[in-house]
C-alpha cells in the first residue's frame, strides 16, 4: 500500500508546483471532436476480500490470505460521446481477475463442496463490469467541469475453487445503478485534476469505484494520464456474502476525434 501513497502524494506535489491561473485549454479547443476512446492500465492490489457462499451456510475465509493481495494486472476502456456541449455519454468496459493458490487453516464449505484445510487450492475470482453513463455538466466555470449523472451496470461475477479433484464455483450476472458525479479542475494550460465516481449504498449491499488522475494534453487530440482508483463494494444475502476493497495505480491514454 505504500506504493500507492508515495503516487497520490506525487499527484498532489506536482499539482501544487504547477499551480497557476488557466490561459488556454484544449478543452476549449476541441468543441467539435465529439468522440474519445480511453485506454487505463495497471497493477492492482486486494486490501479486502471475504467469501461465504452460500451466504447463510458456507464458511466465511479470506481470499486475499488464500492468493495474497497482490499486484495484478487489470486494465479498462472506455468510449465517450459528447452529445452536446454540456451532456454527454460513455461506455466502459472493465475486468477484473485475481488468482492464485494457497491452503486454508481449517476445513471450508464452499458452494456445496467442502475443501480440506493445510492443502494446496487453486482460486479465481472474476469481476467484470461493463458501465453505461450518462452525465450533465451543471457547472462549466473559469477553470472548473462538475457533471453529474447516472450509471447502469452489468456485472458478471465469479468465485471458483479447486482443490485436487475437488472443484466448486458461483456466478452472478446483475444489474445496478449507481449515481455519477465528475470534477474536473483546469489547473494550468495543458494540465487538468480529475475526480472520477460511481456509486451507491443500500439494501443487502453497495458499489463503489472512485479515481483521481492527473491529465496533461499532449496535443489538441491526445492526453494522457495517471492516478489511483478504489473499487470497493459487494453483497450480504442468503445466496452470497462478498465484501471486497480494491486498490488500482495507473496510467492512461485518450485520443478525441
Amino acid at each position: 500500500m505504500s506504493i500507492i501513497i508515495k503516487i497520490v502524494l506525487f499527484g498532489f506535489t506536482l499539482s501544487l508546483m504547477l499551480f497557476h491561473p488557466v490561459i488556454a485549454t484544449t478543452a476549449d479547443q476541441n468543441a467539435g471532436e465529439k468522440f474519445y476512446f480511453e485506454l487505463e492500465a495497471g497493477p492492482v492490489w486486494q486490501s479486502n476480500n471475504d467469501v461465504q457462499l452460500p451466504g447463510d451456510s458456507g464458511t466465511r475465509f479470506s481470499f486475499k490470505d488464500l492468493t495474497g493481495d497482490g499486484p495484478f494486472v487489470a486494465g479498462r476502456l472506455t468510449i465517450g460521446w459528447d452529445v452536446s456541449q454540456r451532456q454527454g455519454l460513455k461506455f466502459v468496459i472493465a475486468p477484473l481477475r485475481v488468482t492464485g493458490s494457497g491452503e486454508f487453516d481449517k476445513d471450508v464449505s464452499f458452494a456445496g463442496e467442502t475443501f480440506a484445510a493445510d492443502t494446496s487450492t487453486d482460486a479465481s475470482y472474476k469481476f467484470d463490469t461493463y458501465r453505461l453513463t450518462y452525465r450533465y455538466m451543471f457547472l462549466n466555470k473559469s477553470a472548473w467541469r462538475l457533471r453529474a449523472g447516472g450509471t447502469l451496470l452489468l456485472r458478471d461475477a465469479e468465485i471458483e475453487l479447486q482443490q485436487n479433484d475437488v472443484k466448486a464455483s458461483d456466478s452472478n450476472v446483475g444489474v445496478v445503478p449507481l449515481l455519477s458525479l465528475s470534477a474536473e479542475w483546469l489547473f494550468r494550460d495543458h494540465w487538468s485534476a480529475i475526480l472520477d465516481f460511481d456509486g451507491l449504498a443500500g439494501g443487502p449491499g453497495r458499489a463503489f469505484d472512485v479515481a483521481i488522475k492527473l491529465q496533461y494534453d499532449l496535443t489538441d487530440r491526445w492526453q494522457i494520464g495517471s492516478g489511483y482508483r478504489t473499487l470497493e463494494g459487494g453483497a450480504d444475502n442468503d445466496t452470497v456474502y462478498n465484501f471486497a476493497w480494491f486498490h488500482y495505480a495507473f496510467i492512461s491514454v485518450r485520443y478525441r476525434f
